[in-house]
């Protein structure tokens, strides 16, 4: 199936701008299972928020593969509303301290309503000189109201989400500018899976689909492995690049095609399934990077589950995660992509078990 790019482009504009903070990742959900809905025959729920969609195949007692993608990004809860009208908040994931202050943020009520805040700085005006950087529970978001009483009528309460107020930007012809792209890569590249797959039949069955609360310590991932049980799984995540002064070891550059994610924080990748994506690579022509990470995925969680599942991450980088903007560029998508179709439909039961206990 040839996938129109245009089409890739408006989702990637529609899953960045989506608010999806971790545990308030509603909005997400309901988007990709609409749109994968044509592509399954199934979804398939735990009960912390996660869902699969489930490709059947035609045999019986078929193994199963796992793509799993995670929906949150990292953001905010308010925590506190002053009697001047500001918000404070504290973090949902890890962010930096020193990024936020001037920045564009958005509370969403209760009753789905996205309201625009500023976060508070001192003006240069005003500054000692023996400021330092702020703790995130110091920041304070303006959202123009002058009483808590104000802040209240316009329906914002204590543990209502905050995300960044960032546009899906184009910078050049390769490289765009968004939030959340850490994780909605993995959202985006999941459904296309499907949709690549609609009249294929497949020698097992498929589970496709994404997680929760990613960001705060890879929480939905273990429920998720151990609802579908899978015999092999990949992961698809966004990862931080480390190249705005050059190249550097093993810790991604932008436009080098897709992360042969090596060891992070949380795995290792078996040398099996590394020679099997390696040798999907050099046959097709797919271009590609070595990667280590200190951080981790969902996959130091899937890879664990049960009597432990073989697992690879099929990722991309990006400039300035975790903060209102990454930059990312598109040809690390398409690599990504035809990587992860490349894997996927290559495997059968003889290459699975070779994954499994090779």
């Amino acid at each position: 199936m040839t996938i129109d790019f245009n089409k890739t482009i408006k989702r990637m504009q529609t899953l960045t701008e989506l608010h999806g903070a971790p545990g308030f990742e509603d909005d997400v959900k309901s988007y990709l299972i609409k749109e994968m809905e044509p592509c399954v025959d199934e979804f398939v729920y735990n009960r912390m928020g996660g869902f699969y969609g489930v490709k059947k195949s035609n045999k019986q007692n078929a193994k199963k593969v796992m793509v799993a993608a995670h929906m949150d990004e990292v953001g905010f809860m308010v925590t506190h509303i002053t009697p001047q009208g500001l918000l404070h908040f504290t973090n949902l994931g890890g962010v930096a301290n020193d990024i936020w202050q001037g920045q564009r943020l958005k509370v969403k009520t209760r009753e789905d309503e996205e309201i625009i805040g500023i976060v508070s700085n001192i003006p240069k005006h005003f500054r000692s000189g023996n400021e330092g950087a702020p703790k995130i529970e110091d920041l304070m978001l303006d959202i123009g109201c002058d009483s808590e009483s104000e802040v209240l009528s316009r329906g914002i309460q204590i543990g209502d989400s905050i995300v960044p107020e960032t546009p899906f930007t184009q910078l050049s012809e390769y490289r765009y500018a968004s939030k959340a792209w850490d994780n909605r890569y993995g959202c985006l590249i999941a459904l296309e899976l499907l949709e690549s797959l609609q009249g294929e039949t497949l020698d097992f069955d498929l589970y496709v689909g994404a997680n929760v609360q990613e960001e705060v310590g890879l929480r939905g991932a273990r429920p998720a492995a151990e609802l579908v049980d899978p015999d092999v799984a990949f992961v698809v995540d966004c990862s931080p690049a480390n190249d705005m002064k050059g190249s550097q070891r093993l810790s991604g550059t932008l436009g080098a095609g897709t992360l042969i994610r090596l060891k992070d924080g949380t795995m290792i990748l078996k040398p099996s399934f590394r020679d099997y994506l390696m040798r999907l690579v050099e046959q097709h022509d797919i271009n590609y990077q070595y990667y280590i990470s200190p951080g981790g995925t969902d996959g130091g969680e899937i890879h664990k589950a049960n009597i432990g599942v073989p697992t690879a991450v099929i990722g991309v980088c990006a400039r300035y995660i975790h903060s209102t903007n990454a930059v990312f560029d598109i040809r690390d998508y398409h690599s990504a992509r035809q990587l992860l179709i490349q894997s996927v439909t290559q495997l059968d039961d003889k290459q699975i078990e070779h994954l499994q206990y090779q």
